[in-house]
């Protein structure tokens, strides 16, 4: 009998397994009890645990039934090593308030449909000039443990950017961010375990919490400006814009119900989601979107195209430097000597990381002499990251590729110094719209001064142009993109060329210094609230 059974929460990484233990996804243990293999494994471990983020945003996970069926003791446990200790006495009471919820979800969806309805009919708001007070910044979304990424460069991005200008922001959000400098005041809104077990029911039923712990948090002190991140389902920032006659910013990353339906299930309370995501849109003073494609899909749907305003993503030029120095993630990964090509990803479907190792198999398999003197550096982990590692062990060349896992967002800029040119490989998108995207490892990228090949994609080639800030290919193509790797690796002087012309784009326009100054003049512009 193997004493430990470990079940890992979705958005955490898989450690390895200690000896005589048995590590599995959340995922996968759903589909143990779907398919009955749960009876198989009766009281077969010693110990099973969930680990999750926080236990206070563990909800009341109904899989509890089938780790306590499998094991003879079992708890939850979090990132701190807080452990909740889970009996049979606690999943029947937790099955009785499951069973109460289920017969009170029509009252809930009534409550919130009364909600929407209220902020639909009131006239947009008037707001005065508010130079005064704090800067709330509301991350909602149900995303725990996210320790790397765009999200949370773009969010460390704009908070930093307006703390260094004096603007006050108040951080209020429902997991940590990375990389959020220290001295900003943040708090921490702990999602309500009530429906935990529904479908989407947990995102609606979050905008009770963060209203109320915005009222906590701001304890009576004025709001110049309220800027929420947009996640699915929720209209607090709005709710609060109101109450408060704050001026009210809406940061929209596209459209949750097409994310769903084409990067996962779609939503099961579809028209209830579009409803509250026009509402944000069209009861914004501002909504900042990050590319051109984005706009015109609002635009589509009925948005008013004066109130949008189109922002690509940015960097920190003094994070991300050509002055890193990358030699120690060389030697620790054994590519010292060698010229490096370098990708960085939370592996998702679009980023492109399996066309990205078919390229460099290619290019291996063209071009042997590639095999004794380049290396791939493939940073982070993901969904595709299994995918992606097939690859590349399929072909035999497992010995060429190194694969970082997870790293931590501040450890990023000395992952991209280890490289000598580095990657994006973006796909566009399934259903043939536009790329929506402005993928902020592109920016990072030219801020390190190194060469690029990118996808000739949409606002990727609005931001780099072929031949002068990057070597351009047509996306998806395996042999295009194998083509372009060779051509910067054999070319020395143009890699330098590149990278250097690359950091200077990227100081001049896309710095978050920049992309804040943006934001805040379209604010002034609008509502009157000072840009400086």
């Amino acid at each position: 009998m193997r004493s430990h059974l470990t079940v890992i929460r979705s958005g955490l990484p898989l450690p390895q397994p200690a000896p005589r233990e048995v590590v599995v996804s959340d995922t996968e243990l759903r589909q143990w009890a779907l398919s009955g293999r749960v009876l198989f494994r009766v009281r077969r471990y010693a110990a099973a645990r969930l680990v999750t983020e926080r236990l206070a945003t563990s909800g009341r996970p109904m899989m509890m039934w089938a780790l306590w069926l499998m094991a003879r003791r079992c708890s939850i446990v979090d990132a701190e090593s807080r452990e909740r200790i889970v009996s049979l006495p606690l999943l029947l009471r937790w099955t009785t308030e499951l069973a109460r919820e289920f017969a009170g979800r029509g009252r809930l969806m009534r409550r919130v449909e009364q909600m929407i309805a209220s902020l639909e009919a009131a006239p947009p708001a008037r707001v005065a000039t508010a130079s005064r007070g704090v800067l709330l910044y509301l991350r909602s979304d149900l995303s725990f443990g996210v320790r790397a990424g765009g999200s949370v460069g773009h969010i460390a991005g704009v908070i930093n950017e307006l703390f260094r200008r004096g603007r006050s922001p108040v951080l209020l959000t429902t997991a940590p961010v990375p990389t959020v400098d220290r001295r900003v005041e943040t708090h921490l809104v702990s999602a309500p375990e009530a429906f935990w077990n529904f479908s989407e029911l947990p995102s609606i039923v979050l905008n009770d919490a963060c209203g109320a712990e915005a009222r906590r948090a701001l304890a009576g002190r004025g709001v110049s400006l309220i800027y929420q991140r947009y996640s699915l389902n929720n209209y607090a920032g709005l709710a609060l814009a109101r109450e408060l006659g704050a001026p009210f910013v809406l940061e929209y990353n596209g459209s949750e119900i097409w994310m769903s339906r084409h990067w996962a299930r779609p939503l099961q309370h579809e028209a209830l989601a579009n409803r509250i995501e026009m509402l944000n849109v069209n009861g914004a003073d501002l909504v900042v979107v990050v590319s051109r494609a984005m706009r015109d899909e609002l635009v589509s749907r009925g948005a008013l195209a004066d109130r949008i305003l189109v922002n690509p993503n940015g960097v920190d030029p003094d994070r991300y430097s050509p002055s890193i120095d990358g030699s120690a993630v060389r030697q620790r990964h054994g590519i010292a000597g060698f010229i490096v090509v370098g990708f960085i990803s939370t592996f998702q479907p679009w980023h492109g990381a399996q066309v990205l190792a078919q390229a460099f198999v290619r290019l291996l398999q063209q071009t042997p002499a590639c095999r004794d003197r380049v290396r791939l550096l493939m940073i982070g982990a993901g969904p595709w990251l299994a995918v992606t590692r097939q690859i590349v062990e399929s072909a035999g060349l497992q010995d060429c590729v190194r694969f970082t896992g997870l790293i931590e967002q501040a450890d990023g800029p000395q992952h991209l110094a280890a490289c000598d040119l580095l990657a994006s490989p973006h796909l566009p998108n399934a259903d043939g719209t536009p790329f929506f995207g402005s993928p902020t490892k592109l920016f990072e990228y030219m801020a390190m001064g190194k060469a690029i090949v990118a996808s000739d994609l949409d606002q990727i080639s609005e931001v780099l142009h072929h031949g002068e800030t990057a070597w351009m290919v047509p996306p998806a193509d395996v042999n295009a993109l194998a083509a372009g790797l060779r051509r910067l690796i054999d070319d020395t002087p143009l890699r330098a060329a590149l990278g250097t012309a690359a950091r200077a784009d990227a100081l001049a326009h896309h710095t978050w210094h920049a992309h804040v100054d943006r934001i805040l003049a379209a604010v002034a512009s609008r509502v009157g609230v000072p840009a400086a």
